[in-house]
């Protein structure tokens, strides 16, 4: 009944419209009448969706026309200016001309094409009389016609015409008299609790923002305590691998502290800013593996440790100098242009699935430690996460560090109740002096799961200041430096997700491309002062930074300098060290699949961004996975005495040695089998070359969108955020 309704009306305002312009009578248009009951300052339910703020409020936003100009919506550079509108003589609604796209409006905000406040409505495509009869709805969803990094509607060719949509039902006005507007940010309508990623949320502590030194303290120790995991738990898998004492544990730990401190501080003041930590990335775990399983370093006696650190020093080094060269020289920003949601997602994610093989076998040595530990963390990330305790939800911000305590004492109780006492069997006595069959079976257990078993606490020092070159001079050696150099160009791929991601949750605003070349330029400084002091790993910005920021809502700059600093003072402290060097390796493992995970999750995240039901993204993500785990495997298998030789979980990261690939030259044939064992390495390879290869437009694949340098002029919150400090900004002048 109504469709037809409706269509008579139409059919007489096209007769009347064809009768008048015989005559020559313009079209009639009916005067604006306001409505007194109007209150601006009300945000109905689109603007909380959509996280807009009033001009009316004291808060600062988006909704004034400079910033519109500076703004990720001017894509293209081409349509700075705001559409014309033209008045539809028979609907009399406002429709923007034919051919263009809708984008803010950037001038005075006096004419036509200028709205704000509650006077702003969904975008739609107002229908055309004769096409009437297809459906089709610009939404704002990212999984549903492509929001492109949470910044345009759409960013597809600019010559493209809008597909023609009919008319939209008229909607009942709400007791106020104001209309809603459906306007569909989030999957199936819902807003996600405690904000999205495709929006700026709502923090606690924002980037410039000065609350005090008491909650600055507090915030900064927050988001150290919720990083915990990925800061202190890689020296307890390569340190053991390489034949390290706990007393070396406890020192390389002191070291990733004093590390992660130095360059965090660096980062924030020189590089891109942001409120991001750096420390020891996963990324180079898998390649440190590599090297420490050589052939070369299986048969070395005496000072083996000593051996292999000073070969990963060496090797960090020459892969730190690549990257800064890649910053610093600008060829960052270049390659920018080719770096995309559809790359960085499996990337970041096989560097999470690299791992699998050492995760649980690992863990199952103890299962009554590790599943413990599991499913203690997941029940309070996941099942506890709205919990509130005085107002702080302290299982989902520190659910690591809660979860390896309890766990962590659990385990105490079993050793003392005597759960891995043995007849005759001693666990201080090494395992190759072992004589009795039995005891040599139950040493493994009791090396992995008792919390007495490491001695770190007794020979650690309580003051040791870690130094440079702690560990002898650097060696160099082509095959390492080479898989170093790829791995730095995996760990810049890494940051360049971290960084649009932070910082839409931090400041709505992406960095420039100078600035991300910048900010890769210091992470490079950062790995080299990691290879200097002989931290094992390089130091990048860490993927978990994101998690942290999007849990605990605090993004600030001086909250991260000052735990940071706190960092520094702990790693001094030798006997701190040593407490988390005794944490039992299964109990290390079984935290470590969760954070593994978690990285994995967080890679698949970035997918957001693009049109994630295109078979042309998940088709690319898809192989870009599945090849990098199953070339790996296949380069793996080709020495079955390794199984022989090393533990189960090491066996994956020996293949450098005895890859299929003869070149002729050792060290070539090192570098390339090592390279092709590794995940992360093959699936960047494979993502990289078919999206940018298979053709697909820019609103699906997701391209990211970063800032324009004039924009750093012209926007002072852009400028306050990411320019650095007046002193040094004259020898950055080209990273705007």
């Amino acid at each position: 009944m109504e469709t037809g309704s409706s269509s008579d009306s139409l059919d007489k305002l096209e007769t009347r419209r064809e009768r008048n312009e015989r005559l020559g009578i313009g079209p009639k248009i009916e005067p604006f009448v306001p409505r007194p009951d109007h209150n601006p300052k009300e945000l109905k339910s689109w603007a909380k969706r959509t996280g807009f703020v009033s001009t009316f409020s004291s808060e600062s936003g988006l909704s004034n026309s400079e910033k519109f100009n500076s703004s990720g919506f001017d894509i293209e550079r081409g349509g700075g200016s705001s559409p014309k509108i033209e008045i539809d003589p028979i609907l009399g609604r406002t429709r923007p001309s034919r051919g263009t796209e809708i984008e803010p409006d950037s001038g005075s905000g006096n004419g036509l094409g200028s709205v704000s406040g509650e006077n702003q409505r969904k975008v739609r495509d107002e229908p055309v009389l004769g096409a009437i009869g297809e459906e089709k709805r610009f939404e704002l969803n990212g999984n549903k016609n492509g929001n492109v990094n949470g910044l345009s509607n759409d960013i597809g060719d600019r010559n493209e015409i809008p597909p023609v949509a009919p008319a939209p039902e008229p909607k009942k006005e709400n007791e106020n008299g104001g209309r809603e507007v459906g306007i569909d940010m989030y999957p199936g309508g819902e807003e996600p609790a405690n904000g999205g990623w495709t929006r700026p949320t709502e923090l606690r502590c924002g980037l410039r923002e000065n609350p005090g030194f008491v909650p600055l303290m507090y915030y900064g120790m927050q988001h150290y305590l919720s990083l915990a995991g990925s800061l202190i738990f890689i020296p307890l898998i390569i340190v053991p691998a390489m034949d390290g004492t706990d007393k070396d544990t406890a020192t390389v730990i002191s070291t990733m502290l004093l590390v992660s401190g130095i360059t965090t501080i660096l980062h924030s003041y020189f590089g891109t800013r942001l409120p991001l930590v750096q420390g020891s990335s996963f990324v180079y775990l898998a390649p440190a593996l590599v090297i420490i399983n050589a052939k070369d370093y299986r048969n070395l006696s005496g000072h083996k440790f000593r051996h292999i650190m000073r070969e990963l020093q060496g090797a960090i080094i020459v892969g730190s100098i690549f990257q800064c060269i890649l910053g610093f020289t600008g060829l960052m920003s270049l390659i920018l242009r080719l770096i995309n949601p559809v790359v960085v997602a499996p990337t970041v994610a096989a560097i999470g699935l690299a791992f699998f093989s050492y995760g649980f076998p690992q863990a199952g040595n103890c299962v009554e430690i590790s599943i413990p530990e599991i499913l203690l963390v997941l029940i309070f990330t996941l099942y506890l996460r709205g919990v509130s305790i005085f107002g702080h939800r302290l299982f989902r911000v520190y659910a690591v560090p809660l979860s390896v305590m309890i766990t962590w004492i659990y385990a105490f109780f079993l050793t003392a109740g005597g759960a891995y006492d043995y007849k005759d069997c001693s666990p201080d006595i090494p395992s190759s002096n072992i004589l009795i069959d039995s005891c040599r079976n139950h040493s493994y257990t009791m090396k992995h799961c008792r919390t007495d078993v490491s001695n770190a606490w007794r020979t650690a020092a309580w003051v040791r200041i870690p130094y440079p070159l702690q560990w002898g001079v650097p060696v160099f050696h082509f095959r390492t430096s080479i898989i170093m150099i790829i791995v730095s160009l995996v760990a810049s791929v890494d940051s360049v997700g971290v960084y649009h991601s932070a910082s839409l949750l931090v400041t709505s605003k992406p960095p420039t491309p100078g600035i991300v070349s910048r900010g890769i330029a210091l992470e490079g400084f950062c790995s080299l002062l990691a290879g200097i002091w002989g931290s094992g790993t390089g130091s990048t910005t860490l993927t978990e930074n994101v998690h942290t920021i999007n849990i605990t809502k605090v993004a600030n700059r001086r909250a991260v300098e000052l735990g940071a600093a706190m960092l520094i003072l702990f790693s001094f402290v030798g006997k701190i060290g040593a407490i988390l060097a005794s944490i039992p390796l299964a109990l290390a493992a079984a935290i470590l699949c969760f954070i593994w995970a978690l990285i994995v999750a967080l890679g698949l995240s970035n997918l957001q961004y693009t049109q994630a039901a295109s078979f042309r993204n998940i088709t690319i993500v898809g192989v870009s996975l599945f090849l990098g785990l199953s070339i790996p495997a296949y380069i793996q298998q080709y020495d079955p005495e390794t199984s022989l030789i090393l533990p189960s979980y090491f066996v994956s990261y020996a293949a450098a040695s005895s890859g299929p690939v003869h070149t002729g030259s050792k060290q070539l044939d090192f570098a390339i089998n090592g390279l092709l064992s590794l995940n992360m390495v093959v699936a960047l390879l494979v993502a990289f070359v078919l999206d940018n290869t298979v053709p697909g437009s820019r609103q699906e694949r997701g391209v990211y969108i970063w800032s324009h340098a004039e924009d750093m002029a012209t926007d002072p919150s852009l400028h306050e955020d990411y320019s650095l400090p007046a002193k040094v900004s004259r020898f950055f002048c080209r990273a705007r």
